[in-house]
């Protein structure tokens, strides 16, 4: 009777022993394709590779219970490796090299090289920790090499993208102070010159002073969200935005400013109050500077095969653009403009000047990939 009882006691201490290596495998195994897929193959995809292996995985490991296929139970109730555990191994470092070689290849020109070395370095461990249970042998310990190495690995692994993570968040912010920052600095520049223009008319036209006050309680009516809006915005808003304004300066210069449009394509986005801020300094400090005393500003679109274009031309005097871009306050609405079309959109901004022959800026937004 007592040996009966030693018996079902062994085999029963056989049978959870068979799925306790069935439940390490399946946890180690899930954390060691997890590190695959989601660090070196496709880190910002659908992880279906990684739940089929996972699943051959526990399928194996679960019919082992009951044939020898990864790994068995012998008489004296201790763990054994499969038939072919050297097959297995291999199977598994072909595999991470392949896919630890792909990654490295297409992130090569990446800045932050810590991309590429993290991968490289976990890889390293997680092979040694192979090596080390299959040609060293399990020594008497809990927990074999690979599981040490695969645990350290993913632990390093999501410490460092806790921290990039953070470090993106924090640049997040800077780039919303910055951009807040820059649309503060340039709304004085609207409300000073619109009101100027209406002050300017009250004393020679009162009739047209009546209708610019009209068209900038419009320009405020419908353009206010716009002041503030951090993202970008349609650039048909955007227009009518400019539009206004212009209709404002044309009530005071009258036949002495032309505004032209050659708008071939709309249907982009770009930050607010970036063209009209263009077409305000075509005005002020181009076409209201033309020794004929006659000015034209043209404001044309055109769509290229990777960006859209938007140029705003002036005939006025022109400048030296080496010699004027590092300073004064003429240019500070410029980089401001510079800042959040990179900021918001990842776009620039180019001026083309020549003294005497007028100044072209043109904004460059890049279509979404």
């Amino acid at each position: 009777m007592r040996s009966t009882c030693c018996r079902c006691r062994f085999a029963m201490s056989c049978c959870a022993g068979s799925w306790r290596a069935v439940a390490t495998s399946c946890a180690r195994s899930y954390c060691f394709y997890s590190f695959m897929s989601s660090y070196v193959v496709r880190p910002d995809g659908k992880h279906i590779c990684e739940w089929g292996l996972i699943a051959v995985n526990t399928a194996l490991y679960a019919a082992s219970v009951f044939r020898p296929v990864c790994f068995y139970i012998t008489d004296e109730n201790v763990f054994q490796g499969g038939p072919e555990p050297f097959a297995e191994t291999c199977a598994a470092v072909s595999l991470l090299l392949g896919l630890l070689l792909y990654r490295t290849i297409r992130d090569f020109h990446i800045s932050n090289k810590q991309e590429t070395w993290l991968p490289i370095l976990a890889s390293i461990m997680i092979l040694g920790g192979l090596v080390l249970d299959d040609f060293v042998g399990y020594i008497p310990q809990t927990v074999s090499f690979l599981t040490i190495a695969i645990v350290v690995s993913c632990a390093v692994y999501y410490d460092w993208l806790h921290l990039h993570f953070v470090r993106e968040h924090e640049q997040v912010l800077l780039d919303g102070q910055r951009v807040q920052l820059a649309l503060g600095r340039i709304k004085p520049h609207f409300l000073y010159n619109a009101l100027g223009t209406i002050e300017a008319l009250c004393y020679t036209d009162p009739q047209l002073a009546g209708l610019a006050t009209n068209r900038f309680s419009e320009y405020l009516r419908g353009n206010m969200d716009a002041i503030d809006q951090v993202n970008a915005i349609p650039f048909i808003r955007e227009l009518e935005h400019t539009k206004l304004y212009l209709e404002i300066e044309q009530l005071r210069f009258g036949a002495s400013l032309t505004v032209r449009y050659d708008i071939a394509c709309t249907d982009f986005a770009v930050p607010a109050l970036t063209l009209e801020l263009l077409a305000e300094n075509a005005v002020r400090h181009g076409s209201s500077k033309n020794e004929r005393g006659i000015g034209t500003v043209t404001i044309a679109t055109r769509e290229a095969r990777d960006r859209y274009e938007i140029s705003v031309t002036d005939d006025g005097p022109g400048f030296d653009t080496t010699r004027t871009q590092e300073g004064g306050e003429g240019h500070v609405g410029l980089r401001n403009v510079r800042e959040r079309l990179l900021s918001v959109s990842g776009g620039s901004l180019e001026i083309d000047s020549t003294p005497g022959q007028g100044t072209t800026a043109t904004i460059i937004i890049p279509k979404a990939r």
